[in-house]
């Protein structure tokens, strides 16, 4: 089979240089249960716009743009403006989630609205949207949780909601819209993004349990919409009397579908116990806090060790991140070999405030999270110690701080004196996608030694760094020892405090302190994407390698020594074969603002005499086709980037990458030997912006979900994830379809490579 990865010199090489098979075989980001359709990249309806972020910030301050994902949103300020998709997803939806921005109340606590949906043009249903937990505003105080409008300077602007579509679910290839009609009160919707699936039902009591209601809780029927409900009863007592119970006669802890309510302050505690759920659309565990809250911190609504915890969904009614506002973390666990999965968590402080050893974050969903969404530490809990623990395949979104982080702390200062802690080590961050940190890093790597950051997705930072390899603070452990690789960091970087951040940060330092001792970091594979300032940035660190990595379009330089308030006065890097392309004016792919930093460079981009050109000269004209083999001219790193060289078709380029003859009409070439983390250049000229319908030409015997993307010249994605069906074979073809929106004039267009499997022959682009 030629479209298989072959044990080709090439590839043994690729191998080593990337530190894990799984760079080369699998997409950056969590696989789901859901897929995430942009509102920008849906169909707008009578006067319905899409509002972007088109240059880097200028303020320190928020925008509903600058929050969205994407960096960008939908409005609808008018009765029947409309936005639409089509259900590409192969399988029935009857399920939606959308995260959207409603006006707050003239005097803040928020507003509540529907908004309705469609189904194939006809009405469905009035969804419920909320604005009571989002809008708070830092014009006294920046970073502020204050809730008076009057302060100006707002943040916060998203929510979200989801509801089960009411009738039949939305089949394959019907549309589906969100429609302000004359009864949806609201002054404007922003439409962010909405999330569509197809749950399995409820999942079954499991033997051997018991469930909550033997001990007296009571599930309520109302759902919350940003408040709990003032009848609904309390079950607190009855359910931590049940995990008390299960403890002792060694059960699991069984909570059947509905809303439980934890009414007041006190969480749960368990040791060594098993909780379940009947999964995270049916199970609710709610945290109502009366407010205002004035007795000081709250604890988290679980507080476990060497426990398991799975199949629920956990919210509150909290409105800031500030305890008189309500807020808790969901989770707080340590002890041995815990595991946290399938839980959605929102509207609390924290997600997972994690430590122990060999315990597990996985296949969870945190959307919403007013603080950090993924924790792992090793003071949680009154630990000391945090090893050996992983978060993979996780889904977090708008958060008010870290998406996820390794927190490696030094010591602490307490009032019975300063207590020291084992730093860190072996930590795994795995194929999370970590989405929208509107006041926080989207991953932050702090001390601690011997960690894998492999295969994530962040993007649309709002203010901070999108990766970032150092120490937190003075108190902080230094970092050693870690591998970055196979990670993809698009739209990241920030201007909290007017300091320009950079979208992938190696160094020392966290938070303003620019100590401690970082050494020994790989970093290697990463695609950095449309950064709003530099691509990648260097402080004070040492032994670094940084080779392979690609920077698309930074909004800036593409990797900077001694970027802006990220001090290098020491140091040393090895940076090799990495690709900066697609650069504004005047700005440059490498400096060294430092006299003390030792960076050697070879074999990049920018060194090798050679630049990027449209193949054989001529740009091609949209609208018309696209031939995947014709991809721009300059080589690898600036017309493409591929992890091996297999193709057949060296008759037809000189490099003869990853080409063979095809059998589709037409002849010529296709693409083959598909990789995650590949992608090919095309120059274009658009004469007139607009949308149009891109028709890919593809083959695959089994079939690739989430194949490819295609992204403009700032790395945009132009139509989300594409999906490439099973053809029963490399040389059978057939065409799928998506919408773009086009620019006028000369540009440039990537094809991405998310996933292995499939061919592409071409591409036609023809006005909708």
């Amino acid at each position: 089979m030629p479209h298989t990865f072959r044990p080709l010199r090439a590839c043994v090489v690729v191998t080593l240089l990337f530190g894990a098979a799984s760079s080369a075989v699998l997409a950056a980001g969590a696989t789901t249960t859901f897929r995430s359709l942009e509102a920008e990249s849906g169909t707008l309806v009578n006067g319905a716009r899409v509002v972007s972020l088109t240059t880097a910030p200028t303020t320190r301050f928020a925008s509903p743009e600058l929050e969205a994902s994407g960096h960008a949103y939908v409005a609808l300020t008018a009765t029947g403006q409309e936005v639409w998709w089509t259900n590409t997803t192969g399988k029935p939806i009857s399920f939606i989630n959308v995260r959207a921005s409603i006006p707050d109340a003239p005097a803040g606590g928020g507003i509540t609205a529907t908004l309705n949906l469609y189904v194939n043009g006809v009405f469905r249903q009035r969804l419920n949207l909320n604005s009571r937990q989002s809008w708070i505003y830092e014009g006294a105080e920046y970073q502020a949780s204050d809730q008076n409008p009057a302060r100006g300077r707002p943040r916060a602007f998203y929510d979200e909601a989801s509801a089960f579509v009411v009738g039949e679910p939305i089949g394959p290839g019907s549309t589906f819209s969100l429609k302000r009609d004359a009864d949806n009160t609201a002054a404007f919707y922003n439409i962010d993004v909405v999330d569509v699936e197809n749950p399995p039902p409820p999942l079954p009591q499991p033997a051997n349990s018991i469930s909550i209601t033997s001990c007296g809780a009571v599930a309520d029927t109302v759902p919350t919409n940003g408040a709990g409900n003032p009848q609904a009863r309390d079950s607190t007592a009855a359910i931590q009397n049940c995990i008390n119970q299960a403890q002792a006669q060694r059960k699991t802890l069984w909570v059947p579908p509905g809303i439980f309510y934890l009414k007041g302050s006190d969480g749960l505690v368990g040791n060594g116990v098993t909780i379940e759920g009947a999964g995270m659309w049916y199970s609710t565990i709610y945290r109502d806090v009366p407010l205002p809250y004035t007795r000081g911190g709250l604890g988290a609504l679980f507080q476990l060790t060497s426990a398991t915890v799975r199949n629920l969904h956990l919210d509150s009614n909290a409105r800031s991140r500030e305890p008189i506002d309500g807020a808790g973390g969901a989770m707080d666990i340590t002890g041995t070999n815990w595991l946290a999965e399938k839980l959605w968590t929102q509207h609390v402080l924290s997600g997972f405030w994690a430590s122990g050893t060999g315990g597990v974050v996985r296949d969870n969903r945190l959307t919403s999270i007013w603080a950090d969404g993924c924790n792992l530490n090793n003071v949680s809990m009154g630990a000391t110690i945090g090893n050996n623990l992983t978060a993979t395949n996780n889904f977090v979104r708008g958060t008010g701080d870290d998406a996820m982080a390794i927190n490696s702390v030094n010591y602490n200062d307490t009032g019975s004196g300063r207590v020291f802690y084992t730093a860190m080590s072996n930590a795994t961050l795995s194929n999370n996608t970590l989405i929208g940190a509107w006041n926080g890093k989207g991953l932050g790597i702090y001390g601690g030694s011997g960690h894998r950051v492999v295969d994530n997705h962040v993007a649309d930072t709002a203010r901070y760094i999108g990766l970032g390899l150092g120490r937190f603070g003075v108190n902080g452990s230094d970092l050693h020892s870690t591998r970055v690789t196979g990670n993809r960091v698009e739209r990241a970087g920030g201007n909290g405090f007017d300091q320009g951040q950079p979208a992938l940060q190696i160094g020392n330092g966290g938070d303003g302190q620019n100590v401690g001792v970082v050494d020994d970091i790989y970093v290697a594979g990463n695609t950095v994407v449309g950064a709003l300032y530099d691509g990648i940035g260097f402080s004070a660190a040492s032994n670094v390698v940084l080779e392979q990595n690609t920077v698309v379009a930074p909004w800036r330089n593409g990797i900077v020594v001694q970027s802006p308030f990220y001090p290098a006065p020491s140091g040393s890097a090895r940076i090799t074969a990495n690709a900066v392309q697609a650069l504004a004016n005047g700005a440059q792919p490498f400096i060294n603002n430092s006299g003390g930093f030792r960076a050697t460079l070879s074999q990049n981009s920018w060194q090798l005499g050679r630049s990027a050109s449209a193949f054989r000269g001529q740009a091609v004209s949209l609208p018309g086709t696209l031939q995947a083999a014709n991809y721009d001219n300059g080589g690898a790193t600036l017309g493409y980037s591929v992890l091996t060289i297999n193709g057949t078709g060296n008759s037809y380029r000189p490099d003869g990458v990853d080409l063979e003859q095809t059998a589709d009409e037409g002849g010529g070439y296709n693409l083959g030997w598909t990789g995650s983390g590949q992608w090919f250049r095309y120059s274009v000229n658009v004469p007139s912006a607009g949308n149009y319908t891109a028709s890919f030409r593809v083959a695959s015997p089994s079939g690739a979900p989430r194949a490819l993307h295609l992204a403009d010249a700032s790395g945009r994605s132009l139509a989300g994830d594409i999906d490439v069906p099973a053809t029963g074979g490399w040389q059978n073809w057939t065409t799928v379809t998506a919408t773009v929106r086009l620019a006028a004039g000369p540009q440039v267009l990537t094809v991405f490579q998310d996933a292995p499997g499939w061919n592409l022959h071409r591409i036609t682009f023809a006005p909708r």
